[in-house]
């Protein structure tokens, strides 16, 4: 009875860490960027204009595709870009976000859609600005990654919480032999 109740603690011990591990996590696009970027809208028709954000990077950053030119982002503010007019409809292009030397990519999608054509297509700039660590709905915190200190605070409540948990079962097994 005693081996049991010692398995189950550790089944227990070794289940708590296993859950409470750490996931890897990506900017969208798959890349792994220290810095928040956005494309609204993410789907577009082709001659539209998109905007470009760019969170937690301090220097100018820079948005490329191979649908509109290079586009620089000031820190702390958002641009816009029109997309090339021989865009091809329902294709997805790759949009590469750059701040400090370090990239993370995103998606545009074309749809079926075509504005009127216009006489020159520009790049623009806006002054709004982007307010750091904003909510980012729908995402559940995964834009983010986990620091150290996260990390070993997590890990020490793990430790603490399996230990607990071995030193009630040993203390309620050494009580109930006397």
């Amino acid at each position: 009875m005693r081996a049991i109740r010692a398995a189950s603690a550790a089944l227990m011990a070794v289940s708590a860490l296993v859950l409470t591990a750490p996931t890897a996590t990506a900017a969208p696009g798959g890349g792994n960027a220290p810095f928040g970027f956005t494309v609204t809208p993410s789907t577009v028709a082709a001659g539209g204009r998109v905007t470009l954000s760019v969170t937690n990077c301090g220097t100018t950053a820079t948005a490329s595709s191979g649908v509109f030119d290079t586009v620089n982002i000031p820190s702390g503010r958002s641009a816009t870009a029109t997309v090339d007019w021989d865009a091809k409809a329902g294709a997805t292009y790759q949009v590469t976000f750059t701040c400090n030397g370090q990239s993370g990519t995103t998606s545009l999608r074309i749809s079926g859609a075509t504005r009127n054509p216009t006489p020159a297509a520009t790049v623009t700039r806006t002054t709004a600005t982007v307010v750091p660590g904003g909510v980012r709905g729908g995402l559940g915190g995964s834009m983010a990654g986990v620091s150290t200190a996260e990390l070993v605070g997590g890990t020490a409540l793990v430790v603490a919480a399996a230990t607990g948990t071995i030193y009630v079962v040993r203390r309620r097994a050494e009580d109930r032999q006397h």
